[in-house]
């Protein structure tokens, strides 16, 4: 059973970075889409960015240009490069398939003051 792993939160300025890898336990995620999705306080949880198994991305309106996902199939990981962060971005930050499918983590909280 696949177990998804983020990490890399934290507190940023505006205008900061941040990189999150994901890693997968358990098992591998070769051959899923794999997407970061955040949450924020009172707000239903959005899919940000996706990326299928051969590298083809999808970017949230709000985010292309700033982040970037990219993926290691060989070592099972999937990162998020967080660039020009902006308060609005503040959320719990998950990994997961697209559609949903392993279940969720905890998420890795990401704070961006202003």
């Amino acid at each position: 059973q696949v177990q998804l792993v983020e990490s890399g939160g934290g507190l940023v300025q505006a205008g900061g970075s941040l990189r999150l890898p994901c890693a997968a336990s358990g098992g591998i995620f070769i051959g899923k889409v794999m997407g970061w999705y955040r949450q924020a306080p009172g707000k239903q949880r959005e899919l940000v960015a996706q990326i299928a198994s051969g590298g083809l991305t999808n970017y949230r309106d709000s985010v292309k240009s700033r982040f970037t996902i990219y993926r290691d199939n060989a070592k099972n990981m999937v990162y998020l490069q967080m660039n020009s962060l902006e308060p609005e971005d503040t959320a719990v930050y998950y990994c997961e398939a697209v559609p949903v499918w392993y279940g969720w983590g905890q998420g890795t909280q990401v704070t961006v003051s202003s």
